[in-house]
């Protein structure tokens, strides 16, 4: 056994539990690394100094000095250790995604690769470190505009196309706030499910009832939930919140992008049956372009590239929306395309 943690009420407690720990080492020829133990005590929520832990004549584990830290399971733990540890998370979420986005690998592998090698060194530690929902959203800022810097994101494309599926046409990126949202309610439904039948959750829960709305597991996850909740059907919405977290979030974001007036114009097309839903967005499922190629089509199909529509309605010009050549039709890109001689200028 590499880690072990002790966990007692009392003093008396825990010079039982070392006992026994020392009894069965002893029986099996292993030792204590004292090099790598620490004790410390807490007394309604708060550090308080504490006696050395005494495991035999010459040996003992110290207490943990004040600022200190030990790792358990590669986890670095101490009173206010959170921010620390956050800044060491977001460099190294930063950091492989950075090493992903500079790979050549094709843009849906890229994409692939971010969900499982960035994604987790932060998703990780969602329910054990205190993240508010304002830093979840910062980091997908960051991660959009390093997706811009690396061509991999349009600057004009639509953001919430990004987060959709690539079989409803986004390009299937996983949002840090969404991951965060859903993995709070899964520990919050386990702990909500669990507390009768494991005595150690209910001794959590029954802390949890007692910390900050801001700390709390379980109360940050009803928020969430009732976020998500429909006022017309509440409970209905809140217990499909918890067990359906990911696709209610998925839906939300693909519904956000269809009400766009002008990016969601393509979304609406083929609801509309003026774009074959079957074959439009298999170029998107396959991901075999490169980065900067699929982000120019997904910035064209959010009607973001800079012709004259784009120049009126966005940028509010005083330039002719029209078709400079039939001067009938918007110019915007699905009449570009569909027009040789507007394309090849």
């Amino acid at each position: 056994m590499d880690d072990l943690k002790l966990i007692a009420k009392s003093e008396e407690e825990i010079q039982k539990q070392k006992q026994t720990v020392k009894t069965v080492s002893d029986d099996i020829h292993m030792e204590f690394g004292l090099e790598k133990c620490a004790k410390i005590a807490y007394k309604r929520v708060k550090l308080v100094h504490s006696q050395n832990l005494v495991i035999d004549i010459n040996r003992e584990i110290q207490e943990l000095e004040q600022g200190k830290t030990y790792k358990y399971l590669g986890i670095e733990e101490n009173e206010g250790i959170h921010q620390q540890t956050k800044e060491r998370l977001k460099q190294e979420y930063s950091r492989r995604l950075r090493m992903i986005l500079k790979s050549e690998l094709n843009a849906r592998n890229k994409i692939t690769a971010i969900g499982a090698l960035a994604v987790p060194v932060l998703r990780y530690s969602f329910g054990i470190i205190n993240w508010r929902t304002e830093e979840m959203k910062k980091t997908d800022r960051k991660t959009r505009n390093m997706l811009t810097l690396y061509k991999m994101h349009h600057p004009k494309a639509d953001i919430d196309r990004l987060y959709v599926k690539r079989k409803g046409g986004g390009t299937g990126l996983v949002q840090i706030e969404a991951a965060y949202k859903a993995e709070i309610i899964n520990i919050a439904e386990y702990l909500n499910t669990n507390y009768k039948k494991d005595q150690f959750v209910n001794i959590f829960k029954r802390q949890e009832s007692t910390q900050p709305n801001m700390n709390s597991i379980i109360k940050t996850a009803a928020k969430i939930t009732e976020e998500l909740s429909q006022p017309n059907k509440k409970s209905d919405a809140r217990q499909d919140g918890i067990q359906h977290t990911n696709a209610r979030h998925g839906k939300s974001l693909q519904k956000k992008w269809k009400n766009k007036v002008m990016r969601g114009q393509y979304i609406r097309n083929i609801d509309r049956q003026l774009i074959s839903e079957e074959y439009t967005f298999v170029w998107l499922s396959k991901g075999d372009l490169k980065a900067e190629t699929e982000s120019e089509i997904v910035a064209a199909q959010d009607q973001a590239l800079q012709t004259q529509y784009y120049a009126t309605k966005v940028l509010k010009t005083e330039t002719d929306s029209k078709c400079k050549l039939c001067q009938q039709f918007d110019e915007a890109v699905d009449h570009i395309s569909a027009r040789p001689i507007l394309a090849k200028e």
